[in-house]
């Protein structure tokens, strides 16, 4: 078992590093470091006089097929949420919400926030501590860093619409349950419906297969335009992610970049 493991880290590392990362939060070792501890192969060296290629761009076959759900129209979804004529609407029905539990352990709904003309739309997963107490999503060190992310590509904060599929925090930040998503989703799914944006970025494994309707990694999920209801749909990273692990700040980069592009119609 532990040389399957080992085997198996190897490869995982193999991959990172000919991807381009040369870092790994493990103890501030280098990927290479790490690399020699497991006896994985040596990076080749590039000949004294010759220059460093820039890494790969990502293959087709390293990432998983562009998955499509729903059809776009005139009426995207028409779900049960249909008679909700304004995102304030939808805000003041959810804060009355009690089709799952959480309402009972949550201190605020969170519903989100930002333009009802948005061009872009993010999704996370569920409201944290700092957004509970305030009602506003986004908010905490993951919303800083956000706000980070959105300027780099020459967005605010306001410009955009921010979201989760869940609007009332799970106790402890545990991961949502199956009967919660099935809830809450018909708000999101309504609000997607009512900004009718240009590109949707999600945020994490979960707001991605979520909305993909998958179970796909986010390694197979990124890296591709996906459509959700005609709308293309761009995964990457959660920001909370971000912060443990700043190796993936690189690969994010490239997301939000993509979802900039066809912003802006590239």
């Amino acid at each position: 078992m532990a040389d399957n493991a080992t085997d198996l880290l190897r490869r995982y590392l193999e991959q990172r590093r000919d991807a381009g990362e040369s870092e790994l939060v493990l103890d501030s070792m280098t990927v290479e470091d790490v690399m020699r501890i497991v006896g994985a192969r040596a990076s080749a060296a590039p000949p004294p006089d010759e220059p460093v290629a820039p890494p790969a761009p990502i293959q087709l076959a390293d990432v998983g097929p562009s998955i499509i759900v729903g059809k776009g129209g005139a009426d995207l979804f028409g779900g049960p949420l249909a008679k909700l004529a304004s995102l304030e609407a939808l805000a003041a029905d959810a804060a009355k919400c009690t089709r799952c539990a959480l309402y009972k352990t949550a201190t605020n709904c969170v519903p989100g926030e930002g333009s009802a003309e948005a061009k872009l739309v993010c999704v996370g997963e569920a409201p944290g501590e700092q957004e509970d107490l305030s009602g506003r999503p986004f908010v905490g060190k993951a919303g800083q860093l956000l706000t980070k992310i959105l300027a780099a590509i020459d967005l605010k904060r306001e410009d955009v619409f921010i979201c989760n599929v869940l609007k009332h925090r799970p106790p402890g930040n545990r991961n949502p349950l199956p009967d919660e998503v099935t809830a809450c989703s018909p708000y999101l799914v309504r609000q997607i419906e009512l900004i009718r944006p240009k590109v949707i970025l999600a945020f994490g494994t979960f707001a991605s297969q979520t909305l993909l309707d998958t179970k796909l990694s986010i390694g197979k999920l990124r890296g591709t335009v996906h459509r959700y209801y005609g709308v293309p749909l761009i995964v990457t990273y959660h920001p909370a992610a971000l912060l443990r692990n700043p190796a993936w700040k690189r690969p994010t980069w490239d997301d939000v970049q993509h979802a900039r592009r066809l912003l802006d119609g590239a």
